[in-house]
């Protein structure tokens, strides 16, 4: 469902979803939340985004979402209020803090003085709620931030930990068990010590199982917990019985087996496999822990009377000045205000080498201070900064949905209740065709079909692979704002290039200057016109004539894609192109003609500056192709893809730019509403398009491109566009987006043929296909072992994106 971009979304934490079908389930039951609008469960983030109509619709939200058998991550605190006087003080109190985001539940005791809250870590913290209570007169007294503030990653870290103990207990206890069953069933007392070792392992180390089972029958669902609660419930519910009541086989001429192993080992196995994949999938979110792992807890701001003040990362505002001291990190965005030195912004970037840093260079949060020290404004601070807008992306990215994940999504919405149906199929064939030993032989041979399905290796194919290829996209600077994007990449047959910015620095220059004769005033309106202009070209004459005096003018007319006019004293003057002249009848000097022709053949471009009646001036300005442009144009028609090179420039320009790169197809004098044309026109002829800019009259292009790739030194309009973003604006770094494109579809590819071939090949074989042939019949605690392989096999699979070049 689409998230509402007009109101906040609130990311709800989750525990338990651990495949496809549970987030299925969790989105049913947040359709049925009244003042819920939009709602999307993001499986590799661990969390429901949702908008909502008003902040009492997220307890319920919460509730929801535990009803159905799995957890949302919440803090609950006590907190003392200080200075409130009155009953209606603790209701002020109460409801400024109910309407935080982020808080679920809140009440004030006036009686004891005591707030109690539950709230998202994620979303807010003490701080925050502190902050909130004095703005109203109040106060709430806090342990230190450090000692107190719970983090989502501490709470992860303790669950696992929990996870990790339960495994270790359900092993121990579970070995003997499986000893005595295998190889001393005719000790003395043998039951009664194997059911005193397996029930501990079912009812107390595996009770989220049938705890989490009995809340899906209630909402008339079934999922992986189901098939666990079930397959271990009768093998251990039959296995007391036949311990208590030996007699009722015995009485028929047949032994009474115990399967007391089978249920505890089952457990045992499918918590050890948890536990594993939860190893696997911390390693699949590494970039976003580094990425988050960048910013500092505390700065230094000086304060106005000059004294230095350690402050937390929460409390700096914009306009602040922090001081930044060799080898520190950077804590928010901000502009150099004394000071340099050499920053290393390689994480952000993914570019190496180091970047001075003067007097009104922009810094970045994240990046590190080498050996010089400075002072820099906060320009933007918490969630605005450069380093939090790429932390979202690709939580973003990594949370959505790959177009080949919709099948996988139809076939987990069926898939436990289509084994149930096989699991009770095969018990009545067994009942019916397996003579005397019919009832149990089905009853073992329906508890393993339950134990080996596995829903979880299918759902987590698609989406540990989209992980794993947008975090290592991230570590290389390049960021991916969704999975469609990542899957569309890999079939990529065309890219246009625009050329200022992405082939070239785009920082031109002014080379050279020609006059038709030598005249100060003309010189004073050429300053005073290009001073107006917004184009990058402009800025370079202005460089260039920096200390000419400037003129007042009148009627000044920016001409997209031509140039610029402006009066002076009645009379008209045009900076721009060739056409531009040519449109107002203005005639061209031959010596000025032939020293543009002479540029042109060298690759720059070519100025004119003319009165109404003749050119005055031409001036040639230059940008240099950047060192990687050839080398990564070189490697992109290596891969078989068509490269066009668009540019407002002129002919001769284009085509010596191109061919210094080795372009071989090219435009030259094209308008930015041309270039989006130039798009659907590849598209017609059925190709797969990339469109790569840099700037605002690279939007248009980019939004109709099939995959569009913004250069993250360019314009905010064509990031926020763009499905991907070079953030270093190198080039080289579009041939290995593809590469990483080709690597994770075809990691999915194989995690899928796995997950579907496992489970295909495994349930005819539980359910004792192979018996009537060579008497083959699976152990359920073969059977529980390789279904908690199965998930582990799929998420290492995902992890060997992470190595590949």
């Amino acid at each position: 469902m689409a998230t509402n971009n007009n109101k906040d979304i609130i990311y709800l934490p989750l525990e338990g979803v651990e495949s496809e079908h549970c987030a299925l389930i969790v989105e049913k039951g947040l359709a049925h939340v009244e003042g819920i609008e939009t709602h999307k469960v993001e499986l590799n983030n661990q969390r429901a985004a949702i908008t909502v109509t008003n902040e009492e619709v997220l307890a319920n939200a919460v509730t929801t979402i535990k009803d159905l058998g799995y957890g949302v991550t919440t803090v609950k605190k006590v907190f003392p209020v200080l200075g409130m006087t009155c009953a209606s003080c603790a209701g002020s109190a109460e409801s400024i803090v109910s309407y935080e985001p982020g808080v679920v539940n809140a009440s004030v005791n006036f009686a004891s003085g005591n707030l109690t809250v539950e709230y998202l870590p994620n979303m807010t913290n003490a701080t925050k709620l502190q902050k909130a209570v004095q703005g109203a007169g109040y106060d709430l007294l806090i342990e230190d931030e450090t000692k107190q503030q719970e983090t989502l990653e501490a709470i992860h870290e303790k669950k696992f930990k929990q996870l990790k103990t339960k495994t270790m207990w359900s092993v121990l206890l579970s070995l003997p068990v499986v000893v005595i069953g295998m190889f001393f069933m005719n000790m003395p007392y043998a039951n009664p010590i194997m059911w005193a070792f397996s029930t501990p392992v079912l009812l107390w180390f595996g009770k989220d199982f049938f705890i989490n089972a009995w809340k899906q029958a209630k909402h008339r669902s079934a999922n992986m917990d189901t098939l666990v609660a079930l397959s271990t419930g009768i093998a251990y519910i039959f296995s007391v019985f036949n311990m208590l009541f030996p007699k009722f086989w015995e009485s028929r001429g047949l032994e009474a087996h115990v399967y007391f192993e089978a249920a505890a080992v089952i457990i045992a196995f499918i918590l050890l496999g948890k536990l594993l994949e939860e190893k696997a999938k911390g390693n699949t979110s590494s970039a976003i822990k580094k990425l988050m792992g960048l910013q500092p807890k505390t700065v230094v701001v000086i304060q106005p009377d000059g004294t230095e003040k350690q402050t937390a990362i929460e409390e700096v505002n914009v306009n602040d000045t922090i001081l930044v001291k060799p080898g520190e990190k950077i804590a928010v965005d901000g502009i150099v205000t004394s000071g340099s030195s050499y920053v290393d912004e390689s994480m952000l970037s993914g570019e190496p080498v180091p970047v001075l840093k003067e007097e009104n260079e922009k810094v970045f949060a994240g990046t590190i201070n080498q050996k010089g020290s400075f002072q820099f404004k906060a320009i933007k601070v918490e969630k605005e900064t450069m380093l939090a807008q790429i932390i979202k992306m690709v939580q973003d990215a990594q949370g959505s949905k790959a177009p080949v994940q919709k099948l996988v999504d139809k076939i987990a919405g069926i898939f436990v209740p289509v084994v149930m149906s096989i699991a009770v199929i095969t018990f009545i064939i067994w009942f019916i065709l397996g003579g005397d030993n019919g009832l149990v032989q089905g009853l073992l041979a329906a508890i393993t079909v339950l134990v080996i399905a596995c829903p979880c290796a299918l759902g987590l194919a698609t989406p540990t692979a989209i992980m794993v290829g947008v975090g290592k996209g991230a570590e290389k600077g390049i960021l991916i704002k969704d999975a469609e994007s990542l899957e569309s990449a890999k079939k990529v047959n065309a890219i246009i290039l625009d050329k200022t910015g992405t082939i070239t620095e785009g920082k031109p220059e002014v080379t050279g200057i020609s006059w038709l004769r030598n005249d100060d005033t003309a010189k004073n309106i050429l300053l005073s016109i290009e001073k107006k202009s917004e184009h990058p070209l402009a800025e370079a004459v202005v460089k260039f004539l920096g200390d000419t005096a400037t003129t007042p003018l009148t009627n000044f007319d920016s001409i997209t894609g031509k140039g610029a006019k402006a009066d002076y004293n009645g009379e008209t003057f045009f900076v721009g192109n060739k056409k531009l002249l040519a449109e107002n009848k203005v005639t061209i000097a031959e010596e000025l003609l032939k020293q543009a022709d002479e540029w042109s053949k060298q690759a720059k471009t070519v100025i004119w500056f003319a009165n109404s009646k003749e050119a005055l001036s031409v001036l040639a300005i230059s940008d240099k192709i950047k060192e990687t442009s050839v080398q990564a144009i070189k490697e992109l028609q290596a891969m078989d893809i068509d490269l066009y090179m668009l540019t407002g420039d002129n002919e001769a320009t284009a085509k010596s730019i191109a061919k210094e790169t080795g372009i071989q197809h090219y435009k030259a004098e094209v308008l930015p509403q041309h270039k989006a044309d130039f798009v659907k026109e590849l598209q017609q002829q059925g190709k797969t398009v990339a469109m790569v800019g840099d700037g605002i009259n690279d939007s248009t292009a980019l939004a109709t491109a099939d995959v569009s790739i913004a250069m993250g030194k360019g314009s905010d309009i064509a990031m926020d566009v763009a499905k991907m973003t070079i953030i270093s604006s190198d080039l080289s770094k579009i041939p290995q987006a593809i590469k990483l494109s080709k690597q994770t579809v075809a990691t999915i590819k194989q995690n899928l043929f796995w997950a579907f071939i496992y489970n295909l090949i495994g349930i005819p074989i539980a359910a004792g296909i192979l018996y009537p042939f060579n008497g083959f019949l699976l152990n359920p605690m073969i059977a529980g072992a390789a279904m908690a392989m199965s998930s582990v096999s799929v998420v290492t699979n995902s992890l060997r994106l992470k190595w590949k070049k």
